[in-house]
């Protein structure tokens, strides 16, 4: 018999018939245990896929719009992971993403009814206003908001639920195109 098991077996009875002995072979065994753990996590990062694409959204009114499929269509190597993590960065101060409602469109309108109210525009106090008055609150609004999102993938797919859906939320009335980085990795 050899391996981990047979070290294991050897320690406790070494344990019965010498402390001197048994402190010697319980830090052989301690090593033996850390080198099967760099090997399983050598195995791990050989099994470990990562897969990244930039991809660059088409100009789109204020509001806020789903983007799901088109997240999808950029990355379809997510197809290849069975476990693992999306992440969708965007590349812009005045813009955001979210993760919420993806049925009822008028979820998105009362977000964008409510961030108006909430971050309005015209506010003699904002010193940053050199590209308009939606300008400062854009950036607000993408604070508040957030710059990436993170989807469990399982089986892969992304793990929505079943209502939720990934949302570019576009805070400037001319923001322009749009730029995300799309990573998945997983094994």
């Amino acid at each position: 018999m050899s391996g981990p098991i047979s070290l294991l077996i050897k320690l406790s009875i070494t344990l019965r018939e010498d402390r001197t002995k048994s402190y010697c072979l319980y830090n052989n065994f301690i090593n033996v245990i850390n080198l099967f753990n760099r090997i399983e996590l050598e195995l791990l990062v050989l099994r470990m896929k990562i897969f990244q694409q930039q991809i660059q959204l088409s100009q789109r009114r204020r509001g806020f719009h789903l983007i799901t499929a088109e997240v999808l269509q950029s990355l379809p190597q997510i197809r290849e992971i069975n476990t693992g993590i999306c992440q969708v960065f965007i590349q812009h101060t005045s813009a955001s993403l979210t993760i919420n409602e993806n049925a009822d469109p008028t979820v998105r309108k009362d977000f964008e009814m409510y961030f108006s109210k909430t971050v309005s525009e015209n506010d003699p106090e904002y010193l940053h206003d050199d590209e308009g008055p939606d300008d400062m609150p854009a950036h607000i609004k993408a604070s508040i908001m957030g710059a990436s999102v993170t989807i469990p993938i399982r089986n892969g797919r992304l793990a929505l639920g079943i209502w939720q859906g990934i949302y570019l939320c576009e805070h400037r009335n001319y923001g322009g195109n749009r730029n995300l980085m799309v990573t998945a990795w997983g094994e």
